[in-house]
């Protein structure tokens, strides 16, 4: 199949890339660009492993073509850290043990991430309601959903 040229923003740098049209936005950035930290799970956006950040909005990787992504702003985890400080969401997860096996983790701290953003200040009922897309193997919902309501605390007071 014919590859076509792409060009995305990957945590603030630029790719220019080939991409076969058929591969997914999950491949491109596990396999061409070496970001593993987009994990893959059920390869059908159910589980929300694959979560990362298309031009602010939080999205399910394994359901977009690499070639849809042309022209986009792609946010991984790997991209949140900034000159070797974790970002808030990431330090408020570590400090609030809101992993097991930290398979989810990213897609997590992804999706609260676009939430915070979007919605700033949010009860526990609605967090809980509005990262229900994420699933978590190890059922640890309560230490995640810590963590978020820590975050939201800290990045409300900057």
């Amino acid at each position: 199949m014919a590859r076509r040229p792409t060009s995305m923003m990957v945590n603030g740098q630029r790719h220019e890339l080939f991409v076969e049209p058929r591969r997914t936005l999950a491949d491109v950035l596990r396999e061409d660009l070496e970001l593993t930290g987009t994990h893959l799970g059920c390869e059908h956006g159910v589980c929300g492993a694959c979560t990362v950040l298309l031009d602010g909005v939080a999205v399910r990787s394994c359901l977009l073509f690499g070639v849809q992504a042309d022209g986009a702003d792609v946010v991984t985890i790997e991209g949140l850290e900034r000159d070797g400080e974790l970002h808030p969401l990431q330090q408020a997860f570590h400090e609030s043990h809101s992993f097991q096996c930290g398979f989810c983790t990213p897609g997590f701290v992804l999706s609260a991430l676009e939430i915070l953003d979007r919605a700033g200040d949010l009860d526990e009922a609605s967090l809980r309601e509005a990262l229900a897309g994420n699933l978590c193997r190890c059922t640890g919902y309560q230490s995640i959903l810590d963590g978020v309501v820590l975050a939201a605390q800290r990045m409300a007071t900057r």
